[in-house]
């Protein structure tokens, strides 16, 4: 330290000496953070706007942390202080780093997956492709974010001493307690393996419509554990993840979002079939939710009292399809009733003179 005593002209108590270091370190820190914060904003006049963007949102923090806490380090071994101290410090520092690394290491990963949700466009008809890559994109983030916090959280306790040979011995352990451990974890191995199998194999996808225990909604989020499903409604439906492995449900987008619409009329005995397919036509024709691949009108049942008229349409999606069928049932509804209102369906009751 005879530097610094150098610079003052006269002796300096080693405390103060240290204090000045950990300032210095700390602030040479924090200045190497806000250039590389500058740097990264003048490359982005160049380079690719959302992924620097994306990349000082999720990482200037961490990185601001970091590199002080990186200098702190290297100062410290230029502090004079008890050895007791010293150890005390430094394994503080460590640990501050290792958790900090950690987060760093999500972040990265975090900025990865702006990136690929930034390329493959989620907001469009036909996102198949999408959903597919998301899907998989979601279950490997928390994987590996829960890895990296497993192995985070491992490497801070060990570098305790009691807690490392607490470890120790429950790793070396057996008996009653492995037992029990072991049939704890069965559950969660088989959640685990459930959502590699979704993942990769993907019955189910990010964005899928599903209908799921009588309920019509939208998969929302896939985790490690469970699936949330987004009723129409807007309630959350919460699925565990083996439920999609051992359980069978629709899944209405599994191949293709396009879908077909049905309207069941139930009608008169005397209804002209002709009249209801050029109506059907004229409305699909001009509605913007028909995407002209299905028109089609059907007698498909009669009953002791009427007939079953079905009428059958195609959209896009399945949201497209129930708008497109609630508009075809109420204007096929108004135009029998305005044009053949005969063809409702009524009751007959035949009286006979007795002689």
């Amino acid at each position: 330290m005879d530097y610094i005593d150098s610079i003052f002209g006269q002796p300096i108590p080693s405390f103060l000496q240290n204090i000045i270091l950990a300032v210095v370190a700390i602030g040479a820190g924090l200045l190497l953070s806000f250039i590389f914060r500058k740097l990264f904003l003048l490359f982005s006049k160049y380079w690719l706007t959302f992924l620097i963007g994306s990349v000082i949102k999720r990482l200037y923090t961490p990185v601001k942390l970091f590199v002080p806490l990186l200098l702190l380090n290297i100062a410290i071994n230029f502090m004079e202080m008890d050895k007791v101290y010293f150890i005390q410090l430094n394994r503080s520092i460590e640990i501050a780093l290792t958790i900090v690394f950690a987060l760093i290491l999500v972040r990265i990963i975090k900025v990865m997956e702006d990136y690929v949700y930034h390329k493959y466009d989620f907001n469009k008809e036909d996102n198949l492709k999408e959903r597919k890559i998301r899907t998989q994109l979601q279950f490997l983030r928390k994987f590996t974010v829960s890895l990296i916090v497993l192995i985070t959280a491992a490497i801070v306790l060990m570098s305790f001493e009691n807690m490392r040979k607490i470890g120790t011995g429950l790793l070396t352990g057996v008996g009653i307690g492995g037992i029990i451990i072991g049939f704890a974890a069965q559950k969660s191995l088989g959640n685990l393996l459930a959502g590699f199998q979704i993942a990769f194999t993907q019955p189910i996808r990010i964005d899928d419509v599903l209908v799921v225990e009588g309920e019509w909604g939208r998969v929302e989020e896939i985790t490690l554990t469970y699936v949330v499903l987004n009723i129409w409604d807007q309630r959350r439906l919460i699925l565990p993840i083996t439920y999609f492995i051992e359980k069978p449900f629709q899944n209405w987008t599994r191949v293709s979002s396009e879908l077909l619409g049905t309207v069941f009329l139930y009608l008169d005995y005397m209804t002209p079939i002709s009249p209801l397919r050029e109506e059907l036509t004229r409305l699909l024709t001009n509605h913007r939710l028909w995407d002209k691949r299905v028109n089609v009108v059907q007698v498909t049942d009669n009953k002791e009292n009427n007939i079953e008229v079905r009428l059958l349409m195609s959209a896009r999606s399945s949201s497209q399809a129930f708008d497109l069928r609630c508009d075809v049932r109420e204007a096929m509804i108004a135009f029998i009733r305005e044009n053949y209102p005969d063809s409702l369906p009524k009751t007959r009751l035949e009286y006979k003179a007795i002689p």
